[in-house]
C-alpha cells in the first residue's frame, strides 16, 4: 500500500481506493478529478437522451354526445402523435352504474376509431365508478 502511494504520488496522481473488502484491498492510480468530470459528463449525456412519457388522462360520461366525443377523441390522437400514454376513463354517476355496457361500448369505439395510431396496454376495466383502459402510441 505504501509502495502504491509512493507511486502515485510521483506521478502526480491520485491513489484510490476501488474494493476495499478485498484481501488485500484493491487499489488504482488515477486522476480522482478527472475521473469525477468524465462520470458527470456521462450522466448528463444520459439524461440528455432519455425521454419523458407522460401519462394524459380524457375523461368521458356514458352518455357523452357524438360532437365531444369527437372532441375528445382528437385530444387522445394529439397526445399519442406527441408520444404520450392516454388513459380514457369513463365516470358512472347515481343510475349510469346500472348500464356499464355503455362504457365499455364507448371504449370500444375509442379503440376502434384509434386502432392506427394506438395500442391497448389494458383492456377496460372498473375501478369503482369509473372504467378505466390505457392507450400508448404505436411505434
Amino acid at each position: 500500500m505504501t509502495k502504491a502511494l509512493e507511486l502515485a504520488q510521483e506521478k502526480g496522481l491520485d491513489l484510490v481506493e476501488v474494493a476495499p473488502e478485498g484481501k488485500p484491498p484493491v487499489v488504482k492510480i488515477m486522476d480522482f478529478g478527472k475521473y469525477l468530470y468524465q462520470q458527470k459528463k456521462k450522466l448528463q449525456e444520459a439524461k440528455k437522451r432519455q425521454k419523458i412519457i407522460l401519462v394524459k388522462e380524457v375523461k368521458f360520461r356514458p352518455r357523452t354526445d357524438v360532437h365531444d366525443y369527437e372532441f375528445k377523441k382528437n385530444h387522445i390522437k394529439r397526445f399519442l402523435e406527441q408520444g404520450n400514454r392516454v388513459k380514457c376513463s369513463v365516470f358512472f354517476r347515481g343510475r349510469e352504474m346500472t348500464h356499464p355496457e355503455l362504457g365499455y361500448d364507448l371504449l370500444a369505439r375509442v379503440c376502434q376509431d384509434l386502432v392506427d395510431l394506438a395500442e391497448i396496454e389494458s383492456a377496460p376495466k372498473m375501478e369503482g365508478r369509473n372504467l378505466i383502459m390505457y392507450l400508448t402510441p404505436k411505434k
